[in-house]
């Protein structure tokens, strides 16, 4: 009786290499590789290149130069960097606090039962955000002249005419206003998503329990909204921080080339270190300097959302 052969271990542990589950991996990746390999391109390497470049002196187009922590003494010691930096603060105060009141005003308006044509209000609210800035800064720069409508409608009322294209705190002004009629229906959107997410049976117990309108808003709407709005005011200081198309085309350039000392921001300092000066190190150090910040202020915003969430969990047990 002829013995039976028996399979060699080797033939039945070998395997195709592409298995059904490596195929699904693998077109998976497939699909989602051109982001990934765009945002290294242009995403990550501008990133540790600008940190690279910020100890080296080069003009674009000579030969690179290891300077260290030179072009950071450069402009630590320049009196225009640090009035960039205050300009940026102090316009980002400007236009991010009276937005962000204004947002959720407007958010609430449209919440409630009390407004007609929401969806409308709601188009027009988010276009100025889909509005070319370098347009709306011109139509700005219109308003906001010595001549202009803003000067027009002070006058009416008994109020002298104010220097917004020139002045220290009208250009501030004028400039603000322009980041807030940008930024505010967009804002106003966000918190009204917020508001659409909370139960209404939240409001109608508390209408039971006797608690009127603001008891409601005090106790129930703005506990809730907590997280968009500390979303919302970080999304628009970090915005505050980036500004540079309002100033630049409002203000223009100077005769020597370099922006304005009453408008400057710190993206307009980068740029005119870059792109009038030549100076691509000191101008990579700024960027740097502004991303540390912007790390700074996304930090707080962390330690302010842990601490009012520690509270509300204190608050429910």
């Amino acid at each position: 009786m002829a013995e039976p052969v028996l399979a060699s271990p080797h033939a039945e542990s070998k395997r195709p290499f592409l298995t059904e589950q490596r195929r699904s991996r693998f077109t998976a990746y497939t699909f989602i590789s051109p982001f990934f390999i765009l945002f290294s391109i242009f995403g990550l390497y501008p990133i540790f290149f600008t940190f690279y470049l910020s100890f080296f002196k080069w003009d674009a187009l000579g030969p690179m130069k290891y300077v260290g922590f030179k072009n950071y003494d450069l402009i630590t010691s320049d009196p225009t960097f640090w009035i960039s930096f205050s300009n940026t603060l102090i316009m980002g105060l400007m236009g991010t606090v009276p937005q962000v009141f204004l947002a959720l005003l407007l958010a609430v308006l449209l919440h409630s039962g009390m407004t007609r044509f929401k969806k409308t209000f709601r188009i027009l609210y988010f276009m100025p955000n889909i509005t070319s800035i370098v347009a709306v800064t011109l139509v700005f720069s219109t308003l906001f002249g010595n001549n202009g409508m803003i000067n027009w409608l002070l006058n009416g009322i008994g109020v002298e005419s104010m220097a917004f294209n020139s002045g220290w705190w009208g250009v501030k002004i004028a400039i603000s206003t322009m980041v807030m009629w940008r930024w505010t229906g967009y804002n106003a959107i966000l918190f009204l998503s917020g508001l659409q997410s909370i139960p209404m049976d939240l409001y109608e117990s508390a209408r039971i329990d006797g608690a009127n309108r603001r008891q409601q808003l005090f106790s129930i709407t703005l506990p809730l909204l907590k997280p968009f709005i500390i979303f919302v005011t970080l999304q628009s200081t970090i915005g505050a921080l980036q500004l540079f198309t309002e100033p630049y085309v409002f203000l223009g350039q100077s005769g020597t080339g370099s922006t304005r000392q009453e408008g400057i921001t710190m993206v307009t300092y980068l740029y005119s270190e870059a792109f009038r000066n030549g100076f691509f190190g000191t101008a990579a150090a700024t960027a740097v300097l502004l991303f540390l910040v912007t790390i700074l202020f996304s930090v707080l915003n962390m330690l302010i959302s842990r601490s009012g969430s520690r509270e509300t969990g204190g608050k429910k047990a």
